[in-house]
């Protein structure tokens, strides 16, 4: 049924990140399928990453600890954006179309009044991907 999964990853929050790192785990050993992880970094240094070179290393090692530790074939994508701020939505969209993920597993927050304003990274995937997403909490 599903192929290749795309997990949304954000290096930062890594910590908070296990139950759906462990989803979409058993997601692909149940569909045979591939996870690639995605992450949108800027092109100035941050606190998580000097440059985007060392950003695709720390996701790369992100993908090969997960294979390893769930038996599971993955991979990795970096995305360099000018302003991740205001362009991590649009950038994920278009790895999504890009890479031919054919499901989307990522984490969400517990909702907040802040929701109604502006909605978060999962609400706007699930609301414009042409795929299945699930949003795990």
């Amino acid at each position: 049924m599903y192929r290749k999964v795309i997990f949304p990853v954000d290096l930062s929050h890594i910590d908070h990140l296990t139950k759906a790192l462990d989803t979409a785990a058993d997601l692909a050993k149940h569909y045979n399928a591939e996870i690639c992880y995605v992450g949108v970094t800027g092109t100035a240094p941050a606190p998580g990453a000097h440059s985007p070179a060392e950003y695709a290393e720390k996701l790369a090692k992100l993908a090969a600890d997960q294979a390893a530790a769930h038996g599971v074939t993955t991979s990795s994508k970096a995305c360099t954006s000018p302003d991740p701020s205001i362009d991590t939505d649009k950038t994920l969209m278009t790895a999504i179309k890009d890479l031919g993920g054919d499901l989307v597993v990522m984490q969400t927050h517990a909702p907040s009044a802040m929701d109604y304003i502006w909605a978060g990274h999962g609400d706007t995937i699930a609301a414009h991907a042409d795929v299945s997403v699930f949003l795990v909490r």
